[in-house]
């Protein structure tokens, strides 16, 4: 007796999307949605993608914002409309790995090739009263270096490094453009770090940051804060890292 193969069940309706969940307007929580379709394969490079008449009806919303969601893929160069043709993928919105981010003490320590270091701004005597995820006794003052990191003519870290003001002259403006916030103070003669910790969180680009790092609003971004105290217990380094989260890679060891 034959077989008959069974039939796949037909797909179940998409739910739509649920707008009311944040202040962040449509057309840009959509592009959101459809660069993490792109990114994920699910609508996969040089693929044509529904019509903007079959994403508003998926979405429910009026065409007019489905095109304004799409001019900020286009804008990308993430996919290319053509005229009584369709729109098609382009390309996905980061291919190449530019930063992968060590956690451990000799990992982190590692130069990154390739990449440079640019100093926006450079601040005397900044006075801390509170930080996030503490440890060790705050110092009376730093001295406080707001970086932007780039690789391939292209930025994808932002740093707020804090240094017990104390340590300044140990420290050359040579280091201070291209070492890394803990292998600035590593490599202090005499300075004995007693502990050092890395916390992870995750969030979105605000505007100021999706400027900087010319990103889109609201896209994914990983936020890591590093802490050293040395050996009298005071925190001599505090350092706010924001890492574009389409370009950078945690590795963490099992044991």
């Amino acid at each position: 007796m034959t077989g008959t193969a069974a039939m796949p069940a037909p797909a179940s309706p998409r739910k739509p999307v649920d707008f009311s969940r944040s202040a962040i307007a449509r057309y840009i929580q959509l592009a959101t949605l459809f660069r993490r379709r792109i990114d994920s394969g699910q609508w996969p490079l040089g693929s044509q993608i529904p019509t903007v008449d079959a994403l508003a009806a998926e979405c429910g919303v009026a065409r007019a914002t489905i095109r304004q969601a799409l001019d900020i893929l286009e804008d990308e160069k993430l996919i290319e409309r053509y005229r009584a043709k369709g729109t098609f993928v382009r390309r996905r919105p980061q291919e190449a790995l530019w930063c992968e981010v060590a956690t451990d003490w000799s990992g982190m320590l590692r130069p990154s090739h390739s990449a440079r270091i640019e100093i926006l701004s450079d601040e005397a005597e900044i006075r801390l009263e509170r930080i996030a995820y503490q440890i060790g006794a705050l110092a009376p003052s730093y001295r406080h270096l707001h970086r932007r990191h780039w690789r391939h003519d292209a930025p994808f870290l932002l740093t707020d490094v804090y240094i017990d003001e104390r340590l300044r002259d140990r420290i050359g403006r040579a280091d201070v453009e291209s070492k890394t916030a803990l292998r600035l103070i590593h490599d202090i003669p005499g300075l004995t770090i007693a502990e050092a910790r890395q916390t992870l969180t995750i969030g979105t680009a605000d505007m100021e940051t999706a400027e900087a790092l010319a990103m889109p609003l609201n896209a994914p971004v990983a936020f890591v804060h590093r802490r050293a105290v040395d050996a009298d217990g005071t925190a001599v380094l505090i350092a706010e890292g924001i890492y574009r989260g389409d370009v950078v890679r945690f590795d963490v060891k099992l044991r």
